[in-house]
C-alpha cells in the first residue's frame, strides 16, 4: 500500500469499487422512498430534514472511501475483505433511515441509533485502510496519521450522540460539528501533511459512476408514476402513460447528459486546488438527483389520489431538487473555470423560464403528465446549447488553464 501513481494512463473504476457502490443504491432508494412518503402527507419539514440527514451521511461515507481507494487501492484480500466490511456498514444505515424520519416527525428526539451504528462501522474500516496505508507508505504516514486521528475523534462523537437522546436541532447542531472535525481531517493531511496520491481521471468516473447510480431514482420514479397511470387502478395505457414514460425517463437522460458534459477530471489535473470544493460540492448535486426521483414518486401518489398535495405542491416537489441540480452544475462550472460568461447565463435565463413553467400550469389546472412532459425539456436546453457551442468553450477554457497545476487533495 504505497500509494497508486497519479499520472496513471488509463486509470479506470475497479470491479470492486463498483460492487461497492451497489450498495448504495438500496441506501439511496431508502431514502428516496422516505422522502415520497412524508411529502405526499404533507409533512415537509420531515421530509427534508430527514432527506438531509439521509443522504448527506450515505454520500460523505462514499466520498472518504472512494478518495482513499484512488490513492491507494491494492486489491489485495485484506483490502477486499475490509471493503466488504464497509459495505455491511452501508446496508445498516439504510435500514437506519426509516427511524430517524419517524422520529424526526414526531418532534422530540432523533432515533438515530441503527444509522450511526452503520457509520461507525464503515468508519472502522476506513481506520484500518488508512492504518495500513501508513504503514506501507512512509512518506505520507504524517497525513495517513492525520485522517486517523480526526476520524477516531469523530466517531467518539458519534458514539456520544447515540446515547444522548438530543432533540432534532440540537441533533443537527452536533451533526454538523462532527462534521467539520471530520472534514479537518482531509483538510489537514492534504494541506499541510504532503496529502495523498488521488487521480483526477479516476476520480471523476467514480464521481461519474455514482451520478448514474443516483440516477437510477429517477427511472424508479418513472417506474412507480407510470404504475399509477397504467395499474389496476389506474385509467390504463393512454396518452398520459406515454407522456409519463417518455417526461421520465427523458429527464432522467437529460440530467445525465449534461453532468458529462464538463471534463471535470481534466480540470481537477489542471486545478487539483479546486478538488476540497469541487469534491464536497458534488454531495449536493447527488442527493438533487436523488430527490428528483423522490419527487417523481410523489407524483405518482398524486395520479394515484394517495397524496394530499395540491398539483402546484406536486410539481413544486420535483421543479426544486432538479433547480438545485442546475445551480450546483453550473456553480461548480464556474468555480472550476473562473469564470461565468453570457453563454452560460443564456442557458441559466432559459432554464429558470422552463423550471417556472410547469409550476404555473399545474396552478392552472394542466394535468400532471403534461406538466413533467414541460418539466423534462429543463434539461435538454443544456444539451442543445452545449451541442452547438459547450464543448468548444470548454476547449477553450482547458487551453487557458494548461499552466496550472498543484498537488492538492481531498480524503
Amino acid at each position: 500500500m504505497e500509494g497508486r501513481d497519479p499520472d496513471e494512463s488509463h486509470r479506470v473504476a475497479t470491479p470492486l469499487e463498483l460492487l461497492f457502490d451497489l450498495t448504495f443504491v438500496v441506501a439511496y432508494g431508502f431514502a428516496a422512498d422516505e422522502m415520497a412518503h412524508y411529502l405526499a402527507e404533507d409533512h415537509i419539514q420531515t421530509a427534508i430534514l430527514g432527506f438531509a440527514m439521509g443522504a448527506f451521511a450515505i454520500t460523505w461515507a462514499w466520498v472518504n472511501f472512494s478518495w482513499f481507494a484512488s490513492a491507494y487501492d491494492t486489491d489485495d484480500w485484506v483490502y477486499r475483505l475490509t471493503t466488504m466490511l464497509q459495505m455491511v456498514g452501508v446496508v445498516i444505515l439504510a435500514l437506519g433511515l426509516a427511524p430517524v424520519f419517524e422520529s424526526i416527525d414526531e418532534g422530540e428526539t432523533v432515533n438515530n441509533g441503527v444509522m450511526v451504528a452503520g457509520y461507525v462501522v464503515m468508519r472502522v474500516g476506513m481506520v484500518f485502510h488508512w492504518a495500513r496505508a501508513a504503514r506501507h507508505d512512509p512518506a505520507r504516514r504524517s497525513a495517513c496519521k492525520t485522517y486517523i486521528v480526526t476520524i477516531l475523534i469523530a466517531q467518539a462523537g458519534w458514539l456520544v450522540l447515540l446515547f444522548a437522546h438530543t432533540s432534532v436541532a440540537q441533533t443537527f447542531f452536533w451533526i454538523a460539528v462532527l462534521v467539520c472535525v471530520e472534514f479537518a481531517g482531509p483538510w489537514i493531511a492534504e494541506r499541510r501533511k504532503g496529502g495523498t496520491p488521488w487521480h483526477p481521471h479516476h476520480i471523476a468516473e467514480r464521481y461519474g459512476l455514482l451520478v448514474i447510480i443516483a440516477l437510477g431514482e429517477g427511472i424508479i420514479g418513472t417506474i412507480v408514476s407510470l404504475s399509477a397511470v397504467v395499474g389496476p387502478e389506474g385509467p390504463g395505457w393512454s396518452v398520459h402513460a406515454g407522456l409519463v414514460a417518455l417526461a421520465g425517463v427523458g429527464m432522467t437522460f437529460g440530467l445525465w447528459w449534461i453532468y458529462f458534459v464538463i471534463p471535470a477530471g481534466e480540470f481537477l489535473r489542471l486545478r487539483p486546488s479546486c478538488s476540497f470544493v469541487w469534491g464536497y460540492g458534488q454531495i449536493v448535486i447527488i442527493a438533487a438527483v436523488v430527490a428528483v426521483g423522490a419527487g417523481l414518486h410523489v407524483a405518482a401518489y398524486y395520479l394515484e389520489e394517495k397524496s394530499v398535495l395540491s398539483a402546484k405542491a406536486t410539481m413544486i416537489t420535483v421543479t426544486i431538487p432538479v433547480a438545485v441540480y442546475f445551480l450546483g452544475i453550473f456553480g461548480l462550472y464556474t468555480y472550476l473555470a473562473r469564470m461565468l460568461d453570457r453563454f452560460h447565463l443564456v442557458i441559466l435565463a432559459a432554464t429558470a423560464v422552463n423550471l417556472i413553467a410547469p409550476i404555473v400550469m399545474a396552478d392552472g389546472g394542466v394535468s400532471m403528465p403534461w406538466c413533467l412532459l414541460v418539466l423534462s425539456f429543463t434539461p435538454w436546453l443544456t444539451v442543445i446549447g452545449y451541442e452547438l457551442r459547450g464543448h468548444q468553450h470548454n476547449a477553450r477554457v482547458l487551453q487557458s488553464l494548461q499552466k496550472q497545476s498543484a498537488p492538492d487533495g481531498i480524503g
